[in-house]
């Protein structure tokens, strides 16, 4: 049971790994683009790629869904980046159902844990696999695989590379499952968690009244997706501007946060609480991504100094 690419990987395994898949869950098409045209999950094109008997349910407790599901007589059941489940369904197989998350849990529980863990300043993170109850991401732990979180990461490098562990993690569950061994830890109890909720447009707006390592973490915890975004005010006009990539540079200053420094041909930057961030990639409203230096150079002149992110 899946959606994204991200679970792609993980039914890979399971088929090249010559595991009987005998059915593929995903969420119904939608329209998507400006020709609303139905898209399908990409889970979906690798069922049919594969000719892997598919069930597309709008609602979960559906009858007509839940006697497909019994019909496949699944042993077995695997969750990555699907839907909460009611417990008709996870409890329907034998042994069981378990999860794949992008998160070394407890921490992390939610929709977007590679971003908030970026996003937090961690120097490590990792999957999970569990058995599914009741209460969202809290079943009792089979695996943990780690891997660290570099500077050079984003959430793209580590979504990545967390789909490869993941799919790895989930047959080694499957196998841990089959021979009867699986561990069944229960999740630590009394720590403090830190939650990862899902990310909407206004979660991304940068706020320049943060520390450079702040706002450094947070632009690659969304980058390349959703994306971080601010408003420059410019001298003669005002653009939503996503940002990509940008660096730190600490020092001391007068400014205020969000003021621009910029000679108008190689560098953006933008004072903050302890120096300033500069920008490297971004995307203008309406335009392609591109690198500052190049955005700048189609603006025609320096700016002057009432320039100003908000």
């Amino acid at each position: 049971m899946g959606t994204p690419e991200f679970a792609v990987a993980s039914l890979d395994a399971l088929v090249g790994g010559g595991y009987n898949v005998v059915g593929v869950v995903t969420m119904p098409d939608k329209p998507a683009g400006r020709g609303y045209k139905m898209q399908f999950s990409a889970v979906k094109e690798y069922a049919l790629a594969h000719n892997l008997p598919l069930l597309q349910p709008e609602k979960l407790k559906n009858e007509e869904f839940l006697d497909a599901l019994r019909a496949l007589h699944a042993d077995l059941q695997i969750v990555v980046a699907f839907r909460m489940l009611p417990e008709v369904v996870w409890a329907m197989p034998p042994l069981g159902t378990f999860n794949l998350h992008g998160s070394l849990l407890p921490q992390y529980r939610g929709a977007a844990p590679i971003n908030w863990a970026i996003i937090n300043g961690e120097q490590e993170t990792g999957v999970t696999t569990f058995f599914l109850q009741q209460e969202i991401d809290t079943g009792d732990l089979i695996l943990q695989k780690r891997t660290p979180i570099t500077d050079d990461d984003n959430a793209g490098t580590i979504h990545d590379r967390l789909m490869s562990i993941g799919a790895a993690a989930v047959v080694e569950t499957v196998d841990c499952i089959i021979a009867g061994n699986a561990p069944k830890t229960p999740q630590p109890q009394g720590v403090t968690l830190k939650s990862a909720p899902k990310i909407f447009k206004e979660t991304c707006r940068v706020d320049w009244t943060q520390s450079c390592h702040q706002i450094f973490n947070f632009v690659r915890g969304l980058s390349p997706y959703p994306a971080a975004w601010s408003v420059l005010h410019t001298d003669d006009k005002t653009i939503d501007i996503k940002l990509f990539e940008v660096t730190r540079e600490p020092a001391a200053h007068t400014l205020q946060a969000g003021q621009v420094v910029c000679d108008g041909k190689n560098y953006l930057k933008v004072a903050v609480a302890d120096g300033f961030v500069k920008i490297e990639s971004l995307q203008p409203a309406g335009k392609k991504r591109m690198s500052a230096a190049d955005w700048l150079r189609g603006q025609h002149g320096a700016p002057g100094t009432t320039w100003y992110f908000e």
